[in-house]
């Protein structure tokens, strides 16, 4: 079958940290679109004439909803076509032309196993997209999200995280900030927390990590050699 194209509106654009914005496009049509919360959509921006200079990847930040919304956090890079684009050029009704849903970082289908999720920067974003439809459930397995980033100012999604905290006992919620040190938080890195002697992960634990490939590089490195995990424990979705 030949690969199916969406032209969305972005209906609203807000700041979520100094260099991160969330841009939210609406499907037109009655036709609800599904995905699996984790993936991905493909975006064809117009920043160059090679595909491979149009093509860029975001995941979707929310839940599959009947609004049929999809909503992304975008951070900022200097040399990023994709992401100056989006920073410098789109605003609200302008059209986003996109494939998808692709991608295998999902959970299990009606998964019971405790999870411990890791973060980096906008690698929240497929999390809270799980986060969103776990917490539809009835049964809401043991959850540790731990997000690391650099400064207060930069940490994305924070007043949902600490809702979900207060409301479900099941979900724990961790920050590392490794350029500020500052009460409440932890002064590091990701692998500040779960590296300590004293943090216990459970055999039928699933792992997954999101973000930069040095942060899960070290992360897998020391999860199986210093926590024992197992291979298939663990899930990963790589941002550069």
């Amino acid at each position: 079958m030949p690969t199916k194209w969406y032209e969305s509106e972005v209906v609203s654009i807000k700041k979520l940290s100094p260099e991160t914005k969330e841009f939210v496009l609406k499907i037109p049509g009655d036709e609800i679109f599904s995905f699996v919360p984790g993936q991905f959509v493909t975006m064809d921006l117009p920043v160059g004439e090679k595909r491979q200079q149009r093509w860029r990847s975001y995941s979707i930040a929310n839940a599959p909803n009947p609004e049929n919304l999809l909503e992304f956090c975008i951070v900022r890079f200097e040399d990023g076509l994709g992401s100056c684009y989006f920073h410098d050029v789109v605003k609200p009704g302008d059209i986003i032309k996109w494939k998808g849903p692709d991608g295998g970082f999902v959970l299990p289908e009606n998964n019971i196993r405790p999870l411990l999720l890791i973060a980096t920067g906008t690698g929240i974003a497929p999390f809270r997209s799980m986060l969103q439809e776990v917490f539809r459930k009835e049964v809401v397995p043991p959850i540790h999200l731990i997000f690391g980033t650099r400064k207060e100012e930069d940490i994305l999604y924070k007043e949902e995280m600490e809702y979900y905290a207060k409301k479900y006992p099941n979900f724990q919620y961790s920050i590392t900030l490794s350029r500020e040190n500052k009460p409440g938080f932890v002064n590091g890195y990701v692998h500040e927390i779960y590296n300590k002697e004293d943090y216990i992960i459970p055999e039928d634990t699933l792992i997954y990590l999101c973000g930069w490939s040095k942060m899960i590089d070290q992360a897998v490195e020391g999860l199986l050699l210093h926590k024992k995990v197992r291979k298939d424990q663990i899930r990963y979705e790589l941002y550069g």
